[in-house]
C-alpha cells in the first residue's frame, strides 16, 4: 500500500525557490495510519506466524498506537491489551475519546502508575504481565523495534528519488530510522524530534547504517505532548491554505519547523523536499478537550 505525495504551494516556499511535497500517509487507514500502519504490519505478521492469538503494548492515554493497536488487531482477529500509563484513569477511561474507541474495538486495559509505567520494559514487570493475562505478542510503546523498522522502510518509493531532503517527526525514532536506512546516499534525512533533548540520537543509532541524517530539537514548543496558541494557529492557518489537517503532538512541530527553517535559509534554492505526514489525526478530539481547558484556541478539522 503507497500513499500520495501532494506539493504544498505557500508563498514562502516560492519566495525562497523551495518545493515542498507531504507524503500522505495519514490517508491509509482511518485509524492505523501513517507510520502506526507501516510499523504494526510486519508485526502481525510475525504474531500470526507464531501462533499467538493476543498482542499487548503500552501507551500514554491519547496515544495513537494504542488505537491503532487496537484496531489492528480487531481486523486481523487478534485480542488486545493496552498497558495505560496513569492510575488516575481506571475510573474514568470512558471520557477519554482515544481509550472509549480503542475498548469499542476490543482492547482490555491496565492502568498503572506512572512509577510502575517506567519499568515497563524491565524482565520482572513483562513476568508479571505474563502471569495475569497468558502469552501474548508484545509490541513495545510507540510501536518500534526491528520489524517496525522494517515497515518505516517501505514508506519511500522509487518515485520519491528526486527529492533532496526528506523529513519526518521523531518520537521513538522507529518512523526516521526506517527513512534513513531505505534512501538513496545523495538524499539527506531531517528528523524533528518532538521531545526536549538530544537522547533520541543515540536511539537511532541503534537501528541505522549511514550518516545522512540529522535530528532537529528546536521545535518541541516545550516538550512532548506540550501545545501552544501560536503552533494551533499555525496548523489551523496551514489546513485552511492547503487542505491538510495536521496533528499538534508530531506533523504539526515538523511542518511549523521546517517552514521556519525555510524562511530562514536553512535550504539553498531548488531544494526539493518531502515531509512524512505520519497521521496522528485521531487525537486532535482529545487535545482539543485539554485546549478547552486551557482556554487556548481549539484545533479545527
Amino acid at each position: 500500500m503507497q500513499s500520495e505525495n501532494q506539493f504544498i504551494h505557500l508563498p514562502i516556499l516560492e519566495s525562497k525557490g523551495i518545493t515542498l511535497a507531504v507524503k500522505r500517509e495519514d490517508e491509509l487507514h482511518p485509524f492505523i495510519s501513517g507510520n502506526k500502519y507501516r510499523k504494526l504490519k510486519y508485526n502481525l505478521q510475525e504474531a500470526k506466524k507464531e501462533n499467538i492469538d493476543t498482542l499487548l503494548t503500552f501507551g500514554g492515554a491519547f496515544s495513537n498506537h494504542i488505537l491503532a493497536t487496537a484496531v489492528a488487531g480487531k481486523e486481523k482477529s487478534f485480542k488486545t491489551i493496552g498497558i495505560i500509563r496513569g492510575d488516575e484513569l481506571r475510573d474514568k477511561w470512558h471520557t477519554n475519546p482515544t481509550l472509549k474507541l480503542a475498548h469499542k474495538n476490543g482492547m482490555q486495559f491496565k492502568f498503572v502508575s506512572r512509577e510502575v509505567y517506567r519499568t515497563k520494559e524491565q524482565e520482572d514487570f513483562i513476568t508479571d504481565l505474563k502471569s495475569e493475562f497468558g502469552s501474548f505478542y508484545l509490541i513495545p510503546e510507540g510501536g518500534t523495534n526491528a520489524l517496525a523498522i522494517k515497515g518505516c522502510e517501505e514508506i519511500l518509493t522509487d518515485s520519491d528519488t528526486d527529492f533532496d531532503v526528506v523529513c519526518t517527526c521523531v518520537g521513538t525514532g522507529g518512523t526516521v530510522a526506517g527513512l534513513i536506512n531505505s534512501a538513496k546516499p545523495e538524499q539527506q534525512i531531517i528528523g524533528f524530534s518532538t521531545l526536549k533533548g538530544n537522547f533520541l540520537e543515540n536511539e537511532i543509532k541503534k537501528w541505522v547504517y549511514k550518516n545522512n541524517w540529522q535530528l532537529n530539537t528546536d521545535y518541541h514548543f516545550g516538550g512532548y505532548g506540550k501545545v501552544t496558541a501560536e503552533l494551533v494557529e499555525f496548523i489551523n492557518s496551514f489546513r485552511i491554505e492547503t487542505g491538510i489537517s495536521l496533528d499538534p503532538i508530531y506533523t504539526g512541530k515538523m511542518i511549523f519547523g521546517l517552514l521556519d527553517r525555510v524562511k530562514n535559509d536553512s535550504f539553498v534554492t531548488g531544494t526539493n523536499i518531502l515531509a512524512i505526514h505520519t497521521g496522528g489525526l485521531q487525537g486532535i478530539a482529545g487535545m482539543n478537550m485539554i485546549l478547552k481547558k486551557k482556554n487556548l484556541p481549539l484545533l479545527r478539522l
